[in-house]
This record gives structure tokens, C-alpha cells and sequence, in this order.
């Protein structure tokens, strides 16, 4: 009763002023008799009115309008925290550090889209990349996002939450069809990682660049196999064993990145080098390493023309090799991928 109650009246003033000022103009032209005088300085007069008149109205509007935007971008930044939270400085003795970059004026989000959370079986995260951007792309990454946060508590095996996200994914594109007949044709490419608490590393990847490990001056890809397609052009394969990627070591860094962070061309059309900005910052901390990963971005490519999201895990823990680990040479295929992808 009392929000009503503080409604009422801030609706009637908003009407109320208005036509308060046109009943002024109008009674002022109708009963005036200097109004009905034809003369210079009776029309200078009337024309001074309706100006008063009329600037009021003016500023009145704008002044309503501007108090609607700002409600409007408080309740969006309240979705945008909702869809891509704020991660906790600290997971499981990962320092973490996340942030993204939309190629959509005034908006925070886009269609990329991370996780990062503690499990009973290990750290889980996720980074995905929704093709193109704008509210379409950042309702399927919120579909994939939300199967993702139940799932990791859910399911052992890291193959049995892609396969979660698989059929939220096929479940968001189907509702969407009924009034977007081309939605059918969308896709994400989503990273899993598990990174268990002796530092063993886990990985399923549809169609998404892999991570960068940076082990002291060394910036390397997390590996090179072969990666499955992306969610949604076709249907997965029916055995979805993670991929083991060796061990994270303490004093090691991952980057995970969607591909708009190297597909970014400067004005003669040269990509930026990832690994050569994150060369550069490798000695720093996760928050401060994003920091310098960024204005490097926009120093060399300006606007994004896509979005951009990083996503920082630096191995904290206390310093114990874990049984049978040899440094961190990772497997690979005899057919290596490239790091960015569709």
C-alpha cells in the first residue's frame, strides 16, 4: 500500500504539470487582452509565452525520460550481474580473475559467457562463446550457463555435464524456433575444464579455443587435440571422455578466452597476438594481468567488433608434485588445431 500510495502522486504531478502549462498558454491566448492585439509587441508577447510554454514541456520530458533510462540500466545491470556474476577473488586455492568486453554499446554482457565453481570433484569451469551477439545470444548463453551450475554438482563425469548443457542448449533453440525460424541454425562453442586437487587437469572442448598455460616465461597452448564440434550443428558423439591435459601446477596460470580476443584486427588488419600480450604480463596477478591483456586489446584494435571474454585460474595451492607428474607436457595429436575456431 505504501509503494502505491508514493506512486499516485509522482503520476498525477507528471500529468499534472503539462497540462497545467497548456491551460496557462491556452487561457493566456483566449482571455488575454493583449493576446488579441495584432500589433509587434502583442505578438512579441504571445510568442514569449508559448516559448516559456514550450521549453517547459521540453525540459520536462527530458527530465522524465532520463529518469526512466536510468531505471532501466539499473534493472539491466541487475540481469547482467545475475547472468555473469562477479566471481570470488579465491576457489579451492585458485586465484581467479574474470572479465569481458561487449561488442554492443552500453552493454556488459554479450554472448560469451564463464563459470567458475567448487565441486566435490574438483574446480569446474566453463567458458563458451555464443555465435553473434545482442539479447538473442545472451539468452542462449544464460540456457547454457544455468544447465552448467546444476549440473557440475550433479554429475561425476565431466562428458555427463556437456551433455547437460547439450540438451539445454537443444531445449533453449527449440522454444526460439516457434517465433525465429533461424535460430535452428545457431550454435556455442563451450571449454569444461576439471581441475582436480592434486592439480590434474580435465578437458572437453566443442569447437572453443583452447586455453593458454603460462608456466613461468613459457606461454603455451593447454594442448592440441582434436576438438568435438560445437553445441548445436550436430548432435555429440555417444562416449564423451575428458581429455586429461597433465597437471596445473603451483605458480601456474590458465587463460581461457573466447576467440574474439584474437580476432581483432587493427586498422591495417593485423590479428592481436594473445600470446605475446600475455607473454608480457605473465609475472603479474590474475585481476592486474587482465588488466594488461585489455589495454594492450584496445590499443591495438580500438571497438571490439566481437566480444571479448578472458577468464584467469593461477594455481595458488602449496607446491607438491603430484605422484608420477612430469613437469607439464601435454598430449597432442598428429593433426594440431588451431586456437581460434568458429
Amino acid at each position: 500500500m505504501i509503494r502505491i500510495r508514493g506512486r499516485v502522486p509522482r503520476k498525477v504531478l507528471a500529468l499534472g504539470l503539462p497540462t497545467a502549462w497548456g491551460a496557462v498558454a491556452i487561457s493566456y491566448k483566449m482571455t488575454c487582452p493583449l493576446a488579441q492585439q495584432t500589433g509587434f509587441e502583442a505578438r512579441l508577447a504571445t510568442s514569449a509565452v508559448f516559448f516559456a510554454v514550450g521549453t517547459g514541456l521540453i525540459l520536462h520530458v527530458r527530465k522524465a525520460l532520463l529518469r526512466e533510462l536510468r531505471q532501466i540500466r539499473q534493472v539491466a545491470g541487475i540481469a547482467q550481474d545475475a547472468l555473469l556474476r562477479p566471481l570470488p577473488p579465491r576457489i579451492e586455492g585458485l586465484n581467479v580473475a574474470a572479465a569481458q568486453l561487449s561488442a554492443d554499446r552500453g552493454a556488459s554482457v554479450g554472448g560469451d559467457l564463464y563459470e567458475v565453481i567448487a565441486t566435490e570433484h574438483g574446480v569446474r569451469a566453463v567458458m563458451g562463446d555464443v555465435r553473434g551477439h545482442g539479447l538473442a545470444a545472451v539468452g542462449t548463453a544464460a540456457a547454457v550457463l544455468g544447465s552448467f551450475r546444476e549440473a557440475v554438482h550433479d554429475e561425476a563425469e565431466l562428458g555427463c555435464v556437456l551433455r547437460r548443457l547439450e540438451r539445454a542448449h537443444a531445449r533453449h533453440l527449440r522454444e526460439r524456433a516457434r517465433t525465429e525460424p533461424s535460430a535452428a541454425e545457431e550454435f556455442v562453442t563451450v571449454l569444461l575444464l576439471e581441475i582436480r586437487e592434486d592439480g590434474a587437469l580435465y578437458a572437453l572442448n566443442c569447437g572453443h579455443p583452447w586455453p593458454y598455460l603460462l608456466s613461468g616465461p613459457r606461454v603455451d597452448p593447454l594442448t592440441r587435440a582434436d576438438p568435438l564440434p560445437p553445441l548445436g550443428p550436430f548432435p555429440l558423439p555417444p562416449q564423451l571422455p575428458a581429455t586429461p591435459c597433465g597437471h596445473l601446477l603451483p605458480g601456474e596460470t590458465l587463460v581461457l578466452h573466447t576467440d574474439g580476443a584474437e580476432d581483432a584486427r587493427d586498422a591495417q588488419g593485423r590479428f592481436f597476438s594473445l600470446p605475446k600480450a600475455l607473454k608480457k604480463a605473465a609475472d603479474q596477478p590474475p585481476q592486474p594481468l587482465l588488466g594488461s591483456v585489455f589495454t594492450a586489446l584496445l590499443r591495438h584494435a580500438g571497438t571490439p567488433k566481437d566480444d571479448v571474454a578472458l577468464l584467469v585460474l593461477r594455481n595458488d595451492r602449496p607446491h607438491k608434485r603430484p605422484p608420477g607428474a612430469r613437469g607439464t607436457a601435454r598430449p597432442a595429436t598428429s593433426h594440431p588445431q588451431p586456437t581460434t575456431h568458429l
